[in-house]
C-alpha cells in the first residue's frame, strides 16, 4: 500500500504539531511554556483540517512515558493531536499522570496514520509474508479483543513472529493466536515527527 503524497506533511508542519502537543500538555499541567511566535496562526493551516488517525507518544530518557492515539479519522489532525497529547500525558493506564517536574524531560513524538487496509491472508506463513517490518503499523482484532502497534515498535521487536506475538498479548490473547488464522488484520502507514 503506497502512501499518497497528498497525505504527506512537510517537516515544518510536523514541527508545528509537536509544538501544539507540548503547548497542550503545558497548559494542562499549568507550567510555563515558551510558545514560538505565530504558533496559533500557523496552526490555522488547512493542512491540519484533514481528518486522520493520530498518536502522541511521550518518552523520558528513551523510556516510554505514555502513548495514546486513535486509528480512525473522526477528528482533524489538529484536534487529534491535542486530545491525544492530553491522553498520553494523563490517561495512559500503564503510567501515573505526568507531573509538572517531568515536563522538561519529556520528548514528544506525533504520528499521522493512513487509513487501515485489511490484509487478506491464507494461514500464518502468508500473514508473515504480507508484513513489511519497519513500515507497517498493525491492527489485530478477534471478538472483543483488539490492539495495535505503530511501525516504530519494529525497532524493539524486529522479528515478525515476535511482533505478532507481543501484539496478540497486548490484545489479551495468547501469543500464538496469530497462527490460528482467525484474526482480522489491518495494516497502515505512519508519518511521524519527533522532537530533536
Amino acid at each position: 500500500m503506497n502512501q499518497s503524497s497528498s497525505n504527506h506533511l512537510p517537516g515544518e508542519k510536523g514541527k508545528l504539531l509537536l509544538e501544539l502537543a507540548r503547548k497542550t500538555i503545558a497548559l494542562r499541567l499549568g507550567v510555563s511554556y515558551a510558545e514560538p511566535p505565530g504558533l496559533e496562526e500557523k496552526l490555522n493551516d488547512e493542512a491540519f483540517d484533514a481528518q486522520r488517525g493520530t498518536f502522541v507518544t511521550l518518552t523520558i530518557n528513551g523510556q516510554l512515558r505514555g502513548c495514546i492515539g486513535n486509528l480512525s479519522s473522526d477528528n482533524t489532525i489538529r484536534q487529534g493531536i491535542m486530545d491525544n497529547a492530553v491522553n498520553a500525558a494523563f490517561h495512559d493506564p500503564r503510567f501515573p499522570p505526568l507531573r509538572p517536574e517531568e515536563f522538561e524531560s519529556i520528548t514528544i513524538e506525533v504520528s499521522l496514520l493512513t487509513e487501515p487496509f485489511k490484509v487478506d491472508y491464507k494461514g500464518p506463513e502468508d500473514l508473515l509474508a504480507n508484513l513489511t517490518p519497519g513500515i507497517d503499523g498493525l491492527i489485530i482484532r478477534k471478538g472483543i479483543h483488539s490492539s495495535t502497534f505503530l511501525p516504530q515498535v519494529w525497532e524493539q521487536l524486529p522479528g515478525k513472529e515476535a511482533f505478532l506475538g507481543h501484539l496478540c498479548l497486548k490484545a489479551g490473547l495468547s501469543a500464538d493466536e496469530w497462527r490460528k488464522g482467525e484474526l482480522l488484520v489491518y495494516t497502515y502507514r505512519v508519518q511521524y515527527f519527533e522532537e530533536a
